[in-house]
């Protein structure tokens, strides 16, 4: 593959790969942090499920490669019937299923099927899309799509070394899905906020590199909330970005033993100095 794996250099700006969907507000946000100097990297393309997406123009203003697999059409074609038997060389599917933990156990087993082959068949063109360029970290900026394990294991080739990055609009474990501010205003919660964290093979629950919250107050719409929380995340993932940047982002297994006795583990994220 073109991306690079390992050994980031501090004496030179990491590549950065994004994937959007729509607007790129925070692509646009990382893109001058970058200019700015606060994060040391350079973004070498946005990809995007959406032909339609607005930051796709943005991106090419800026003189910076885009690309598009238009995930609908992957899709429907696939439902319809079209295609079927075209899936990736060495695609191993009972392995792909035993790793995700999108869907609980007690969904449909043929459900899931459809949707992982669907969706694998989309990342593998997104995968062939992104060989063309060497890239440290791939960042989600408003990216509408699970991932499944074949494309994350395919970048984090490492496990102690995760490269694949999203920003959620609310403050993790709490509200995964897609809509992160709406979930936690119509909770009546009385703080919002927003998280970035590390890609794992579930719905928006990988390890936590850092997060923001703010009071929700008296008055306050949905509108307002999301308002409050995108300005926000602008800084938030800058910030978790050049951590990045800098190798201060180590990943350790903790184990706890909860009040049954039972213990449990989890990979976090250690911040070094």
């Amino acid at each position: 593959m073109g991306w690079a794996k390992k050994g980031i250099s501090m004496s030179i700006n990491i590549r950065i790969g994004a994937l959007i969907s729509g607007t790129g507000t925070n692509l646009k946000a990382i893109l001058e942090s970058c200019r700015s100097g606060k994060i040391n990297a350079d973004i070498v393309f946005v990809g995007s499920d959406n032909p339609e997406a607005a930051g796709l123009k943005m991106a090419q203003k800026n003189q910076i490669a885009t690309f598009v697999v238009d995930y609908a059409s992957v899709i429907r074609n696939y439902h319809q019937n079209r295609d079927r038997a075209k899936l990736p060389k060495k695609f191993d599917l009972v392995e792909v299923l035993s790793k995700q933990s999108i869907f609980p156990q007690t969904e449909d087993p043929e459900k899931i099927k459809r949707f992982i082959i669907s969706r694998v068949r989309a990342e593998d063109q997104l995968l062939q899309k992104m060989k063309q360029y060497a890239f440290d970290l791939l960042v989600l900026a408003g990216f509408m799509r699970n991932l499944t394990p074949y494309l994350i294991d395919k970048i984090n080739t490492d496990p102690q070394c995760p490269r694949i990055m999203n920003i959620h609009p609310a403050l993790l474990p709490a509200f995964p899905g897609t809509d992160g501010y709406g979930d936690t205003f119509r909770y009546g919660c009385k703080v919002a906020g927003s998280t970035v964290h590390f890609v794992d093979y579930g719905e928006d629950s990988g390890p936590i590199i850092g997060q923001r919250a703010f009071p929700i107050q008296e008055g306050d719409r949905l509108e307002d909330v999301r308002q409050k929380g995108l300005k926000l995340e602008w800084d938030l993932y800058s910030e978790c970005i050049q951590l990045f940047a800098e190798n201060r982002l180590r990943i350790e297994k903790q184990k706890y033993r909860i009040a049954n006795g039972k213990e449990i583990s989890r990979k976090v994220v250690k911040i070094l100095p």
